[in-house]
């Protein structure tokens, strides 16, 4: 049978982010992408105005009705969450719609450059922590690992053993596998794997381009739909960077403007013909 995400995210009409990212994503892969939207904005906020719809009241009876067609999902992922109501309703989401093979992945958006969010307050960052302890992967980037672990952040010099000993912290909290992105090395951004306690692989990727808005949120959905499709999540990692990686080159050579994020639906083709190859290869 056809596999299905329920995916907890915001929904920009502009600007390749959150839902409008993970759609078409996962419906490449295969997946049937089942949206539950946070809040409605006409573009995300990186632009100078926007409309902005606060969805928190209508997330309750919108999964209810789910509740009521005995709806359950092979896996549930989330992305940005505004607010300790919305973090306490997606815990009920994730108890309420599970199953025992259900795949949690919770992508921890919590800041960025080594600073929480103006949003995001102590308090808040310690209900993450609580919605954390229910994913089977985690996703949160370096600044987030920091805010999770209360260990102090610097943007570059982790040794492998700082970085493992930072997973594992992560790990303790409950997730089984914990994936630290955006580690910068020089000329190389790098993604730690700790999956199951397994020892820690780092994956290297060479940068290219500039920084964009959405990037994160195409790797988090590739992850989520090759793992739910049952990759090992070292493998699903290394498809997710490889894909940003050439959304980013394709978007810098038609020189798409950075607010506007990455065009990929140019190579949407190419994560195509990459699932088939490996999937073929299993």
């Amino acid at each position: 049978m056809q596999k299905k995400i329920a995916m907890i995210n915001d929904l920009s009409g502009y600007g390749r982010c959150s839902l409008t990212v993970a759609l078409p994503v996962l419906s490449a892969m295969k997946l049937q992408c089942c949206p539950v939207p946070t809040s409605i904005l006409s573009n995300h906020t990186g632009f100078p105005v926007y409309f902005f719809d606060d969805y928190t009241e209508k997330m309750k009876p919108y999964v209810e009705k789910w509740k009521e067609l005995g709806l359950t999902f092979d896996g549930i992922a989330t992305g940005f969450l505004g607010s300790e109501e919305q973090i306490e309703l997606v815990m009920e989401m994730i108890k309420d719609l599970s199953t025992e093979g259900t795949k949690v992945i919770i992508d921890p958006i919590m800041g960025d450059n080594g600073s929480p969010y103006a949003t995001y307050t102590p308090q808040m960052c310690r209900r993450m922590g609580e919605l954390v302890s229910m994913g089977d992967i985690v996703t949160p980037n370096l600044t987030e690992a920091c805010i999770l672990t209360g260990r102090p952040y610097k943007k570059e010099g982790w040794s492998r053993k700082e970085l493992a000993g930072l997973a594992e912290e992560i790990r303790a909290l409950g997730p089984d596998s914990v994936v630290i992105t955006g580690i910068s090395q020089g000329q190389y951004l790098v993604n730690a794997v700790a999956a199951g306690g397994k020892e820690l692989v780092l994956l290297k990727r060479k940068r290219v381009g500039r920084e964009r808005p959405g990037t994160g949120d195409v790797f988090s959905s590739v992850v989520a739909g090759a793992y739910v499709r049952g990759w090992d999540l070292t493998s699903a990692v290394g498809l997710a960077a490889d894909f940003v990686k050439e959304c980013i080159r394709i978007s810098e050579k038609m020189d798409i403007p950075v607010a506007n994020g990455v065009c990929f639906e140019e190579i949407l083709d190419q994560l195509i013909r990459a699932v088939r190859r490996c999937e073929e290869a299993f």
